[in-house]
């Protein structure tokens, strides 16, 4: 604890207890997101080997399974939807995940709707792959689309705005993450920093193997320990895809996280979001992550 003295942090207080589906509804609206342990998934809907091999499955739980376990954010990649003028699915690489946008949309909204204090935070990503690739401008209006048609009409669902919200005013809400090309003033995404994030996204190994992400992980949950009043949004994912499936990556990384936030459970600090592939591998990790929210 002497670091954490030395830096002005928290000291130590034990958790309160909290339900999977609305752990959010008892923190206090003042509570800005970036201060929040937020746990999320990488390639959200990619949870069929049959949609891209098992090189491509991320996740066993589908979306509505992850928002009932306590997942807030989610990682939506979209590209045309084949066979429509204006939709969109949702995709990894050139892989359909036989899940369309306003599936997940209406995943958000049923959610939502029956958990009106909770927040979802949705990166959109144009995956720009494949057949049913998309511009930067056909992508913006299909995305508005959604947004707008009175068969969508899901703008009153979205935080568009380009600031971190509190936990108060985002409650009900949809806080879009921008990862495409556009003009618009909202929050945008970064795999590296910006205005608006510090992300750890290194999924490869940057060649120097399983070891060298593990690695980035902890130096990045020290990242965010240390910077505990930080503007941006700290992002760390633990999803790894060089070499091996994901899912036997997950598997090997979920021990070191477990212990790195095991040894740190009673401290009162905040670590961002944490996007994973298989949360299911170690439902541990999960609860430590959202435990840090009642510290």
């Amino acid at each position: 604890m002497a670091a954490a003295a030395a830096f002005g942090l928290p000291s130590v207080a034990a958790a309160a207890s909290w339900s999977s589906r609305n752990w959010m509804s008892n923190l206090p609206d003042s509570l800005p997101l970036t201060r929040m342990t937020i746990p999320g998934t990488h390639d959200t809907c990619a949870n069929n080997a049959n949609n891209g091999t098992m090189w491509a499955k991320c996740q066993n739980w589908s979306i509505w399974d992850q928002f009932e376990k306590g997942i807030r954010f989610v990682d939506i990649r979209l590209n045309g939807l084949q066979g429509t003028a204006n939709e969109m699915g949702v995709y990894h690489a050139s892989f359909y995940q036989d899940i369309r946008y306003q599936d997940v949309l209406n995943a958000c909204d049923n959610h939502l709707r029956n958990n009106p204090k909770e927040v979802v935070i949705m990166r959109v990503k144009n995956e720009n792959s494949g057949g049913q690739a998309l511009g930067a401008a056909e992508f913006r209006r299909r995305f508005n689309f959604y947004l707008d048609d009175p068969s969508m009409n899901f703008r009153p669902r979205f935080w568009t705005n380009p600031y971190w919200p509190t936990l108060g005013q985002a409650r009900g809400k949809i806080v879009l993450v921008a990862d495409f090309d556009n003009p618009w003033t909202v929050l945008q995404w970064s795999s590296g920093s910006n205005s608006f994030f510090r992300t750890q996204d290194i999924w490869d190994g940057n060649g120097q193997g399983i070891e060298y992400k593990k690695n980035k992980i902890i130096e990045w949950f020290d990242e965010a320990y240390f910077h505990q009043n930080a503007a941006e949004m700290y992002v760390n994912h633990t999803s790894y895809a060089n070499g091996v499936w994901p899912s036997t990556n997950a598997g090997n990384i979920f021990p070191v996280v477990r212990y790195y936030l095991d040894q740190r459970k009673t401290e009162r600090i905040h670590f961002g979001i944490v996007p994973m592939d298989f949360p299911d591998y170690d439902t541990e990790v999960l609860r430590l992550l959202i435990d840090k929210n009642f510290i």
